[in-house]
């Protein structure tokens, strides 16, 4: 069977046209690799991350077996309110010949309009674990004529302690099912799961996002505590991003990053735990419509969003987990498209950076703060570039007033106030002076760790000792096994470099000096 079309998986007419129709030229590796499966009846286990297309690879051999009438016959769990909404849109575009009826029931949505729309029985229905669990109480979803299972994200749903919901009910579905799960790790928990609630799963490995997030560019900004919303402030006003998300640690961080930018003209939302689900709708139908240009979120809040517009992710905390970080930055560069992820790092936060990169096997570039010349020139580049655009469409009507204008008034003068009337809409210019002495200093892997007796405090008293370093110039430590990480200025690098070369050539050469001795 030729797995590389949607034509040759013997898929319904109907569903093939709605396929056609969603915009779906070829499968993406993980409907390749599923949707045979799935139709030959086996259980499966998949490891694929949200952009890579597994809602089709999992809601196409659904559609495929359903019958309309049927009373409910899947069952989709996903983690957040946002994922179980979107989900259920895409799956109901692709039924949508076939009159399937997919429905999202979720917390923080009134539970009397989904008791009216559960009356109509629907073919299939996607939701948030406590939700339907609460619905199974309420004996308002029956399960009786359930054919398949789906487990959406499921990593994410055992970290937010979905786990004792997710066995209640899947210990109420038929036996006699097909069971799809799908996660972007395969950890012990998953795989336990797993072999308790599955068939002989078949497993399908999907290409890992720290493979697929090549395609975004990665750089970070050394910062001061003091002003890290001054220099994100800046890198807006160079970059200029059409659509941000910026990652913050705490609800109370991204409430306060709401305020500081948009007193400052950026429009910014934040999402977060505490608001309502009408809130997080509002919010993110203007993020799609592009009124909102940044949004601010939790990494909890950020879980299933799903935004192709996003073109810069911004770490403004840098994650603990570096999981955390491949999924943040997973939000840009979707589809095959570039995305641009940029990180604010303070100095007793390197040693988070340094774990992120051995995480990925990728080294992140430091990337130097553009000063505010810089950045008046670039938005002026930027400014010329959009009228010359302009410039190139229709504007005849306008041509004949602009005449007159240049023959009435001081050309320059009338230039100078239609600019005005044109970035009327912009933020205020980052004027601060931003401290950026951090880039002149360097991080250096040296060879030595725990297994030498290194600690912190021997590896300063070495690197006083042996060269011309104070203790002050002396900065972040990260001690390893066998290597170490530690920051000095820039200058002194080749200096500890050959310090430790010097250390280890004597080791050698007491090593040696033993041996001879134990042989005479």
């Amino acid at each position: 069977m030729n797995n590389d079309s949607f034509d040759h998986m013997g898929l319904k007419k109907e569903l093939l046209h709605m396929i056609v129709k969603k915009g779906y030229e070829n499968p993406t590796p993980i409907q390749s690799q599923t949707i045979p499966i799935a139709l030959r009846g086996s259980d499966i286990i998949g490891q694929a991350q949200t952009g890579t297309g597994k809602t089709a690879a999992f809601g196409i051999p659904i559609l495929n077996s359903v019958k309309k009438g049927g009373k409910t016959q899947a069952l989709i769990m996903c983690p957040t309110r946002e994922l179980a909404v979107q989900v259920a849109k895409e799956i109901a575009y692709l039924g949508r010949s076939m009159e399937i009826a997919v429905i999202p029931v979720y917390g923080g949505q009134s539970i009397d309009v989904q008791l009216r729309l559960l009356r109509n029985n629907p073919e299939i229905i996607v939701g948030t674990p406590g939700r339907l669990l609460d619905h199974l109480s309420r004996h308002t979803i029956k399960l009786q004529g359930l054919q398949f299972v789906v487990l959406d994200e499921a990593d994410e749903m055992l970290d937010m302690g979905f786990l004792p919901d997710i066995e209640k009910i899947l210990g109420q579905c038929p036996e006699n099912r097909q069971t799809f799960l799908f996660s972007a790790t395969l950890m012990k928990e998953i795989q336990d799961l797993g072999k308790k609630f599955m068939k002989e799963p078949e497993v399908v490995l999907i290409q890992p996002e720290e493979k697929t997030i090549a395609l975004v560019e990665q750089r970070f900004y050394r910062v001061s505590s003091q002003s890290k919303v001054e220099t994100l402030c800046r890198i807006f006003d160079y970059e200029q991003p059409p659509v941000s998300l910026v990652f913050c640690r705490t609800k109370r961080r991204v409430d306060e990053m709401v305020q500081l930018l948009n007193t400052r003209g950026y429009k910014s939302e934040g999402l977060h735990g505490d608001l309502s689900q009408r809130e997080r709708d509002n919010i993110m139908k203007g993020f799609r419509n592009g009124d909102i240009k940044v949004l601010i979120a939790t990494d909890i809040a950020a879980r299933g969003l799903d935004v192709d517009l996003v073109t810069h992710v911004f770490n403004f905390d840098i994650p603990e987990e570096p999981d955390s970080y491949i999924h943040r930055i997973g939000r840009t560069g979707r589809a095959g498209r570039g995305g641009v992820a940029i990180t604010l790092v303070e100095p007793a936060q390197v040693r988070l950076l340094r774990a992120i990169e051995r995480h990925i096997d990728k080294k992140i570039e430091q990337a130097v703060l553009p000063t505010l010349a810089e950045t008046i020139e670039q938005q002026e580049k930027a400014l010329i570039d959009r009228l010359v655009k302009t410039s190139a469409e229709p504007i005849e009507k306008l041509e004949v007033l602009a005449a007159r204008i240049l023959d009435e008034y001081d050309p320059k003068t009338m230039m100078a106030a239609a600019l005005k009337i044109i970035i009327a809409d912009s933020p205020e210019m980052e004027l601060a002076d931003i401290d950026t002495d951090f880039d002149n200093t360097a991080h250096i892997e040296v060879p030595v760790g725990k297994a030498q007796g290194f600690y912190p405090r021997r590896l300063v008293e070495f690197l006083v000792e042996r060269t011309t370093l104070s203790r002050k110039q002396i900065g972040d430590i990260e001690i390893q096994s066998r290597t170490s990480y530690v920051e000095v200025p820039m200058s002194t690098a080749d200096e500890v470099y050959e310090a430790f070369i010097n250390y280890k050539q004597e080791r050698k050469k007491q090593s040696g000096f033993k041996r001879n001795n134990r042989r005479n």
